[in-house]
């Protein structure tokens, strides 16, 4: 950040800019929105549907049909969801605001989101007033963006290797798995990538121990990201024991291990879609409900991926007591014959496993709930609709009773 970008005020970084999002339902580009506004640009969009992410963005101009929308004397930003739609990328504006306030990047395979909210949080507990762009809802920090003063703490995906064009003041990287088969040709690859980003940052955290001190979520995974997390407080100024007071109480994340019950069923929430999440999300339920019944309904993610990974899915799922699979939820991806959630089931059935096999997930949610008793835990695990199915999981046990 240059001396006359910290001389503008904030509320006026992007005065007089009119920027449009195609995708502004989804979780990243809507924080994008929020912070862009903040800094004093008029902010409107488009999405196929209304989502909770719209919330924070009510009384602004949003557009929902079946097709993008781009008035005209509006300036673009097109979620990677949509390639054919012309605009500036996502990750061209995410560089812009980066590059408008100290940053710390946070990126990874596994764990970013988790971790750039613990920074922003314990940044937030111990007044340093940051600003945060995160794809999750965050309930301690009041969302999934902030637009404070202090450090702008940003979570980076490589998805689309959009966090490799961010500037970063503090680069943390959690670790490195290959995820997205369809963008990167291999794990080296994927790893000079990193590399590459890591050595253009002032400051870089890697490998950093787990965190062995009190936590309020469970799981190794997750000492992991604390230890990412404490790490790069260190570096921004905040002192250990000051940060670890603050990460104590971190509560954590939507869709990372949230936890609600019914009908005597706990029902736990999760975004883990690779078979290391998936895995250390098991581990994690273990861990939090020791001895305990273990029910899993997974919705595979990316046609990609349950391609390349379902070995290794249903090697991760193995850990639970009964497993329900649906099929695929191809995202951005076009649907391959030939490539459904059976394949999983069938590398379950290799393993010995007699595993349900319920494409649509209303019928997947119903069947749980007749199979579910009391003291059973269900994880929900999966990065698409998914997400719908604690509600229905909830509304069929609380029915049950009556």
């Amino acid at each position: 950040m240059t001396p006359s970008q910290r001389e503008v005020r904030v509320s006026e970084r992007l005065e007089g800019r009119k920027l449009w999002f195609v995708g502004i339902g989804g979780a990243g580009l809507s924080a994008y929105a929020q912070l862009a506004r903040a800094w004093g640009a008029t902010v409107g969009g488009w999405d196929r549907l209304e989502t909770p992410y719209l919330a924070p963005l009510a009384g602004e101009q949003i557009e929902i049909s079946a097709e993008p929308v781009v008035p005209d004397g509006w300036e673009a930003i097109v979620s990677s969801a949509y390639p054919a739609v012309r605009g500036k990328r996502r990750s061209e504006l995410l560089a812009e605001l980066a590059g408008l306030q100290r940053s710390i990047v946070v990126a990874g395979s596994h764990g970013k989101g988790t971790t750039a909210a613990m920074i922003a949080y314990v940044l937030l507990e111990t007044g340093n007033d940051p600003a945060w762009l995160i794809g999750a809802p965050v309930p301690q920090l009041g969302g999934n963006a902030g637009a404070g003063e202090g450090w702008l703490v940003i979570e980076g995906d490589e998805s689309d290797r959009t966090v490799f064009r961010l500037p970063a003041e503090i680069a943390v990287i959690t670790n490195v798995e290959l995820d997205h088969h369809s963008e990167f040709a291999s794990l080296a690859e994927l790893e000079d990538e990193f590399d590459g980003w890591a050595a253009r940052a002032l400051h870089a955290v890697r490998d950093a121990p787990p965190y062995e001190g009190e936590l309020a979520v469970p799981g190794e995974h997750n000492r992991l990201n604390a230890g990412a997390a404490l790490a790069a407080l260190e570096l921004a100024g905040v002192a250990r024991a000051e940060a670890e007071q603050a990460l104590a109480r971190f509560g954590g994340t939507g869709r990372r291990f949230e936890v609600s019950a019914a009908g005597g069923v706990t029902i736990v929430d999760d975004y883990a879609h690779h078979p290391a999440e998936l895995a250390a999300t098991i581990a994690a339920a273990r861990e939090a409900f020791p001895g305990r019944r273990l029910r899993v309904l997974f919705q595979p993610h990316l046609v990609s991926r349950t391609r390349h990974l379902a070995g290794e899915l249903g090697a991760a799922l193995s850990g639970a007591d009964d497993i329900v699979v649906t099929d695929v939820y191809a995202a951005r991806e076009v649907p391959e014959a030939g490539v459904s959630g059976k394949l999983v089931v069938d590398a379950l059935s290799d393993r010995g496993r007699l595993v349900a096999w319920i494409p649509d997930l209303e019928t997947a949610s119903a069947y749980l709930a007749r199979r579910a008793g009391a003291g059973d835990v269900v994880l929900v695990a999966g990065a698409g609709d998914v997400d719908r199915v604690p509600a229905m999981l909830r509304a069929e046990l609380d029915g049950r009773r009556r």
